[in-house]
């Protein structure tokens, strides 16, 4: 049986609204997330190398199971174009345990 410290949100942010998608499909596909939500645009204010700069975003939140963070990790990685992607993996403190059981079914690689 599974806990619910079993599960994370796993949170990044890109560019653009196609970039978004094409990372949720993944993650969906290849069964890392059971679901991914997208939201979006935001407006994301941040400093880089050394200046103040603010850009339009996506934002897409994850819900997956933690032993699979790593893997969830080196998927966003691999098609994301930021050269430092925000990459924020939140416990799921508590939740439906309907829910749950759900996100551990739909990532489980049956």
């Amino acid at each position: 049986m599974m806990r619910m410290s079993d599960y994370l949100q796993v949170v990044t942010t890109v560019s653009g609204q196609a970039d978004a998608r094409r990372i949720a499909d993944r993650l969906v596909e290849k069964r890392l997330a059971a679901c991914v939500q997208i939201a979006g645009p935001i407006t994301s204010v941040y400093r880089w190398r050394g200046k103040i700069e603010s850009a339009e975003e996506w934002q897409l939140s994850a819900k997956t199971r933690s032993a699979l963070y790593e893997a969830v990790e080196r998927e966003i990685r691999a098609s994301h174009p930021y050269e430092v992607p925000e990459i924020v993996a939140l416990p799921i403190a508590a939740g439906s345990g309907d829910y749950l059981a759900w996100i551990g079914d739909e990532t489980s690689g049956k």
